[in-house]
């Protein structure tokens, strides 16, 4: 099975001239770094002993943020990688300041490309972030006997059938695994029966608050806008969503002539459809690329960027989480509530119902069926402030989390020292 997998990387390298050209005019890759996908890295390695993490995109890079700056005060680690396969998640990493981390692209999963890889950034540690498991690399890290952590491990329902209808294959895989960190106990159980060996739960990364966003300077003008306004929003949302959060807003337009409502969709390519289904509506809608200087007319601001979803959750009592109304599994609650808003969402939240179950418990989240329910619930929450009391509840289990994640790097490189 893994001399097919080559076969299928092979074919898809044959043809990825094409695909990377389609992808830059698309503006989906970067048109100067897309060689580091190819291995041929544009950051230099600096000598001593270097963590490496990988993460998908904007998401696993933003739940790693707080942890990358911890352990860049450890004196043993000379310097830290990131690597993420998506062009949102580079144009994140720029946006924060680190004395010795870098980032670069995932390179392709081919094993030739994994052993160069690994043979010029020679990582004393890889740890991969969630869903992310890759054979090529999984198998080259074992051969060098490179220790791998799986951390904050994610494995749903979905993605588990897949891997166990190819048993032998994710064997293969899965056992390179040197240690993993669930984030809940459902992918504890399915780890368990994917033979992973060793596994100790430390908790869900994104309950630990991202102090460094303060180094992103806030957008006055925004605030400004925003001040006068009684606002809620919508993030993550899905197809379908942004026309039910729309109906939302006019339902409330009548009780609340100052009501701004904010949509951030999941994809940004979905942007101009988005656009033309809300004017359908006869809404006033703005697009936060469009730097406006007033909003006073405004129904729907939309956000057609990535990673400033911070900046409007802090002026939001109240979000709607997507993917959970129309769609399956729903999206992460974390974020918006570690900011103090009150959560509402949908009835489909498979992919995260043990913390949806944590923070139902802290009366944090909200179910809605509809536009009707939601109504209902924006108008009530929307002038009720929270009990913050149960706010500092996450921000403790986070600090927690994040000083038991901390410890066991730093002890894992310990060992891998006395080792050499």
């Amino acid at each position: 099975m893994f001399f097919l997998y080559q076969i299928l990387i092979s074919i898809l390298l044959i043809f990825s001239p094409l695909i990377i050209s389609f992808r830059v005019l698309k503006k989906k890759e970067d048109k100067k770094r897309f060689k580091e996908k190819f291995c041929f890295p544009s950051k230099k390695r600096v000598g001593g002993n270097l963590i490496w993490f990988h993460g998908s995109s904007v998401g696993e890079l933003l739940s790693i943020l707080p942890l990358v700056y911890e352990l860049e005060k450890n004196q043993s680690i000379k310097q830290i990688l990131i690597t993420s396969s998506t062009l949102s998640s580079a144009e994140i990493f720029k946006k924060f300041k680190f004395k010795k981390t870098v980032h670069q692209f995932f390179p392709i999963d081919s094993i030739l490309y994994s052993y160069k890889f690994l043979k010029y950034w020679k990582p004393t540690i890889a740890i991969f972030v969630e869903s992310e498991i890759w054979p090529s690399i999984f198998k080259a890290l074992a051969k060098k006997n490179i220790p791998l952590l799986l951390l904050n491990a994610r494995i749903t329902k979905k993605t588990f059938d897949k891997w166990n209808y190819m048993k032998s294959f994710s064997n293969s895989i899965f056992k390179n695994i040197s240690k993993a960190y669930p984030q809940n106990n459902e992918t504890l159980n399915y780890l368990k029966k994917l033979n992973v060996s060793k596994i100790k739960i430390m908790g869900n990364l994104k309950f630990i608050s991202n102090n460094q966003d303060k180094l992103i300077k806030p957008d006055k003008a925004l605030l400004k806008n925003l001040k006068n306004r009684r606002v809620w929003c919508a993030s993550s949302t899905h197809l379908g969503e942004e026309i039910v959060c729309s109906k939302v807003h006019l339902n409330l337009k009548k009780k609340y002539k100052n009501l701004l409502t904010i949509i951030i969709p999941r994809h940004t390519h979905r942007v101009n459809k988005i656009v033309r289904d809300i004017n359908d509506l006869k809404l006033n809608i703005v697009l936060h690329s469009s730097n406006p200087k007033k909003l006073e007319n405004t129904d729907i601001y939309l956000v057609d960027t990535y990673g400033e979803t911070k900046k409007f959750y802090d002026s939001s009592d109240v979000v709607f989480m997507g993917k959970s109304l129309i769609g399956k599994g729903g999206q992460n609650p974390l974020e918006p509530a570690r900011h103090g808003a009150a959560v509402l969402h949908g009835p489909n939240i498979d992919n995260f119902s043990d913390i949806y179950k944590l923070l139902n418990k802290l009366k944090i989240t909200h179910k809605v069926n509809g536009a009707t329910s939601l109504t209902k619930l924006v108008n009530k929450l929307i002038i009720k402030p929270n009990n913050k009391k149960n706010y500092l509840k996450i921000k403790k289990i986070g600090k927690k989390i994040l000083k038991e994640t901390k410890d066991e790097i730093n002890n894992l490189l310990n060992n891998e020292i006395k080792k050499t």
